[in-house]
Parts: C-alpha cells; structure tokens; sequence
C-alpha cells in the first residue's frame, strides 16, 4: 500500500459564543481547521485535522499548518501509511520541527493503518484500558458570577469536571477560586487554568493565599522554568499544558517532578504518534492527564478520545470536546456527550465520517 495523493480543505468554525482566556486577554469567536485527505493506491483512504485555537494562543495557526502540509505531502506521497513511525520521521526530515503542521497527516496515517487491520484506532493505539471518558467543560474567562453561569449550563450536558479560565488579576482570582470551589457538588471537580496569565510571584502569592483548596492549578505562568519554580514553593498540584510540546519536554518534566497532571493535546504536541509516546513518559511518571485537542471537528475529538482510552485507571482525568462549542461541525458522526462522557468508536479506523460535501472545495490537491 502506498500514499498516492494528499487532499488539503480549510474549514471556518464559528463558535457558538465568545471565548475568553488568559484572563480575558485573548478573544476568539472563530477557529481555521485544515482537514486532510490521504488516499492509498488501494483504495483505502484516511482523514487527519489540524485546527490551532486561532493565532494568537501558541505559535501555531492555520496558514502555517497549510504552507506545511504543501512542504510534507510530496515527501510522504509513494510511502506506506501504515508505517506510522517511517512515516513520522520522514516528515521530520523533510521539516524539522513544527510538530502541528504534522498532525493532520500522521492522524489520516493512524486511520489508514487502523482500517486496512480492521481495528478501531483505540485499539491500534493500545488496546481500550476504559470503557469511558470523563468529558471536560471549557469555561470562558469572566467574573466569578459569569463563571457559575457557564457552569451550570455545561453541567445540563451532563458534565462533572469543569476548567475554569482565570488569571485577570491575583486579588480577583483567589475570590474566583474560593467562591467556584465552594459550589461544586458531590461528585464535581474545577480546574483553575490560568492559560500563562500569572508572573512566578503572582502565581505564588495566589496559591499560598489559597492553600487550603486542593483543586488543580494548569499552567500558571508562561513557561516551564516558572512553574518549575513556583512548583518548590507551593502546596496544589500542577497541570503543565502549554509548555508541553515535545517528548523532550514530557521527558523533563517527568525527571524534574514540576506537575501532577500533563495536558497532552495531540494537534500542538504534533499527532498520535508523539502523543503515545509522552502518554508512556507520564504512565511511568505517575503523572495524571487530560488527552485532547487544541480545537476541531468531531473528527479531531474522535482521536484523542481513543488515545484517551487507551490509560489505565487512574490516570486519565478528563477530555474536552471542542465541536460541542461550533456552530456547524462537517464531521456529523463519530465521538459523542454521553451525559458527561465519551466513548472511542469501535468500527475500524478512527470512526468519524467527514461530510466531505460541507468542506467545500478543496484548497490544494498533492500527487
């Protein structure tokens, strides 16, 4: 079996309503998927996605998920796909780094090689170890009343593990996180995701304010040595999610002990075949994770549920669903909420069927 061509489409999600983060600093109320085709001289073809939280939230966005693919579709056109490892390295040779622009053709990889075994990806990628997966809410940034709201409105699709976005300012976020923790109910937990807003001394000062909350702390500072450091000085677990791009960075992290919970997102950390790889790192470490994507479609959310599967009780801590948040999703079938939780697909593949007629016309075509 070989790659015989590559099918590039890009595709306008709107959101249902704003979204803040980062304190309200960043504003999004639209993303840029780029959806892939690969197709196979056998007649066997898989779909892949890359969709970066728009261009100002990591150094990643959708042109230059584009201008990659046309950089690694001659390079991988004529290989096996189902070789996901040559496959990978590849591309790495032909464009070192830039791990997102990878992830769409390694995911259509991952599909091909799961269709052509007569496997769900799940399985593919390890074997299912849950039957389910906790979903994770999303909350915009906003006062601690705006929060409760978006709350209890994620709590009507029959979510129980909510990630709320702070970081406006210290004084107002420790009030935030008292008054949220106060209102969770048995069986509910909060996240408080500071997306890098607060300085080392902030972070510090916040959280030794707060101490008596035992709830999870995601990326409080911009970069990994700042959280290395306000890991020595204070008391809740850590979630490292941002600065977690690489296996070299999960193989850090690890070494150095600087979190309790790893955000492995497969599109920034560059497809399923890194991502099983860091998944393997923090089994090791002990490290607790929260599997998903960056943003996307039903087709994206598909496989980062099966990879989220794949771990072995306790481990997996949750998982968002980024389509539920779109206006109109071009993949009607595949993962869905089951009133808080999501299972993997069982038919063979990763188990989304694309609408290919919602894409539009494709952007670029590579033989």
């Amino acid at each position: 079996m070989r790659i015989s061509g590559v099918t590039m489409w890009g595709v306008r999600l709107d959101l249902k309503r704003s979204y803040r983060l980062s304190g309200g600093r960043l504003l999004f109320e639209h993303l840029d998927s780029t959806i892939i085709r690969v197709d196979t001289d056998e007649g066997v073809s898989g779909w892949g996605e890359s969709c970066p939280w728009g261009s100002s939230y990591l150094p990643a966005f959708a042109g230059g998920v584009r201008a990659g693919i046309a950089e690694l579709a001659p390079a991988v056109v004529g290989m096996d796909p189902r070789q996901t490892d040559v496959v990978y390295r590849a591309m790495n040779l032909a464009l070192p780094g830039h791990g997102y622009v990878k992830t769409a053709i390694d995911m259509a990889c991952w599909d091909i090689a799961a269709q052509s075994a007569g496997l769900p990806l799940v399985d593919m990628l390890g074997g299912r170890s849950v039957e389910k997966v906790r979903l994770n809410s999303s909350i915009s940034s906003g006062t601690a009343e705006e929060l409760l709201a978006e709350i209890d409105r994620a709590r009507e699709g029959g979510y129980t593990m909510h990630s709320a976005k702070i970081g406006a300012d210290p004084e107002s976020d420790a009030k935030k996180m008292r008054f949220l923790a106060e209102q969770m109910g048995q069986g509910e937990d909060v996240t408080f995701d500071c997306n890098r807003s607060w300085t080392t001394a902030q972070a510090i000062a916040v959280l030794n304010e707060t101490r008596e909350l035992t709830n999870v702390i995601e990326q409080p500072c911009e970069t990994y040595e700042q959280i290395l450091h306000v890991r020595r000085h204070v008391s809740q677990p850590l979630a490292i999610d941002e600065s977690l791009v690489t296996l070299g960075d999960a193989l850090r992290m690890a070494a150095d002990g600087a979190c309790e919970v790893a955000g492995v997102k497969v599109g920034r950390v560059g497809g399923l075949t890194p991502a099983r790889r860091i998944r393997d790192v923090c089994l090791e470490a002990g490290i607790l994770m929260n599997i998903e994507d960056t943003g996307g479609t039903r087709l994206q959310a598909s496989a980062a549920v099966a990879l989220a599967s794949t771990l072995p009780e306790p481990f997996p801590r949750a998982t968002w669903l980024c389509f539920n948040q779109v206006v109109q999703d071009p993949v009607p079938e595949g993962v869905v909420n089951e009133n808080g939780w999501a299972s993997a697909p069982t038919v063979p593949g990763i188990g989304a069927v694309v609408d290919e007629g919602a894409l539009g016309e494709p952007l670029e075509v590579f033989k």
